[in-house]
């Protein structure tokens, strides 16, 4: 199985002077969850080369054993140094696709014509794609071969309205992930907040926040075994 993650290449929090990036949880954990199963993964990003981690996600209050992992693992971190770039890479050479969140992006990610086409490749291949927190904004621009969101009509979750405020960046974020799920049509659901939570929707995977990295990943790897057999 060859899986393809896509991380942001976009590091600076709105107007705030302050950094963001991808959430490495959000990375860590699928990361080893496909890893550990046997996967081979290619990392992109649209720039290509180091994409930007949250320095907030590297704070001892959100360590956890795969992030540790991560950060001991010489062979991952070489590779996160050098994601390629996001217009090389073409569906056909992989089984599916994994968006980690973080706040970064919210900003690159939706308007890349080569995510926004990449995502509808899979999509019309018979790929499952899948996106955890902040990720899910991702799908805004996506649209079904038929010309409608890709999100409309179907079951979806992401970073919560109240997560947001919860984290003080509800006025400094380009759009809120559940307000523009539910405006494209999803039928957005959620869990307690900061819980683990997954909603699947046919080949759609989307989970809520960094609590759901390894759960959704875990469910992706499912989904693309039961479109193989």
């Amino acid at each position: 199985m060859k899986v393809l993650i896509v991380l942001t290449s976009h590091d600076e929090l709105g107007n705030t002077g302050k950094k963001t990036g991808f959430w490495l949880e959000e990375l860590a954990a699928p990361y080893y969850t496909f890893k550990d199963a046997g996967a081979e993964i290619v990392l992109a990003s649209p720039k290509g080369g180091q994409p930007p981690l949250d320095p907030k996600s590297n704070e001892p209050d959100f360590k956890t054993d795969a992030t540790r992992r991560f950060e001991a693992d010489a062979d991952a971190n070489a590779q996160l140094a050098d994601t390629v770039r996001l217009d090389s890479v073409s569906q056909a050479d992989f089984d599916t696709v994994f968006y980690p969140g973080g706040h970064g992006p919210l900003w690159d990610l939706p308007e890349d014509r080569h995510s926004v086409a990449l995502i509808e490749a899979f999509i019309a291949a018979g790929k499952p794609v899948a996106l955890v927190c902040h990720a899910p904004g991702v799908l805004r621009d996506v649209k079904t071969a038929e010309g409608t969101p890709l999100v409309q009509g179907r079951k979806v979750t992401g970073f919560t309205n109240t997560e947001e405020a919860g984290v003080g960046l509800t006025e400094v974020v380009p759009f809120l992930v559940e307000d523009m799920l539910k405006a494209a049509g999803g039928h957005y659901s959620k869990g307690p907040d900061w819980g683990s939570c997954v909603v699947t929707d046919g080949l759609l995977i989307t989970g809520q926040n960094p609590a759901s990295s390894a759960e959704t990943a875990a469910v992706l790897l499912r989904t693309v075994a039961s479109a193989a057999a």
